[in-house]
């Protein structure tokens, strides 16, 4: 189990950050990746402390591993690239864009703008357009299939054009409580609700191991 995309009180998280990695730890995780909200006004706060953390706590979770991460959200979509690569330099290895889920006023264009500067994973893309998850395909962005109440409504039509135009699938909880992160089973079967063959679940969760690896590499 590894999950790309949650969230501490560096953000809107209820759970400090060593609280998280040990309720994760005891789900059966291998590896999680803190993406604390992030705009032009605090990234460099967010991600300091994120990565703090990180380097702090190295090596004391068994097996499982932390990765510092950023979710870059409502930023207006000419500007996201820019604050990607902020981000990046400030030491994130994992960086997130907050997609246009229907349940949030997301600025039109930001799916299209974070696939084009290159983002990590773009989450719940909600009504994505093809030509974007086409774009994803050829661009390598992950798109999320989300655990989040609200989010997850469009899990099914990001699942079918996913598979349609070959983009590459992730999952992440999105969690913000205790309650939120789901063991592998759970994730499982979150995809399956989406539409997912077993083979194509399986592939999702294949999905979420390498890019961990070769992000933490």
């Amino acid at each position: 189990m590894f999950d790309l995309h949650t969230h501490t009180y560096f953000s809107d998280g209820v759970l400090g950050p060593a609280e998280l990695a040990r309720r994760c730890q005891t789900r059966g995780y291998r590896g999680l990746v803190i993406a604390d909200h992030v705009d032009h006004s605090n990234v460099e706060e967010v991600i300091g402390r994120t990565v703090k953390f990180c380097e702090a706590v190295a090596g004391h979770y068994g097996q499982m591993a932390i990765l510092p991460g950023c979710e870059v959200t409502h930023v207006p979509p000419p500007l996201i690239g820019e604050i990607i690569l902020l981000a990046r330099e400030l030491g994130a290895a994992v960086a997130l864009v907050h997609g246009e889920t229907l349940v949030e006023p997301v600025a039109e264009g930001t799916n299209r703008a974070a696939i084009e500067a290159g983002c990590d994973a773009l989450a719940h893309p909600g009504l994505i357009a093809p030509e974007d998850v086409a774009l994803a395909a050829e661009k390598g962005v992950l798109l999320e299939i989300s655990g989040r109440k609200g989010h997850s409504l469009t899990n099914g039509h990001v699942a079918r054009l996913a598979r349609r135009h070959g983009a590459l699938l992730s999952f992440g909880s999105d969690g913000h409580t205790p309650g939120d992160y789901p063991d592998r089973e759970m994730a499982e079967a979150v995809c399956r609700g989406a539409g997912l063959t077993a083979e194509e679940v399986e592939q999702v969760f294949r999905n979420n191991s390498s890019f961990f690896s070769a992000s933490a590499g």
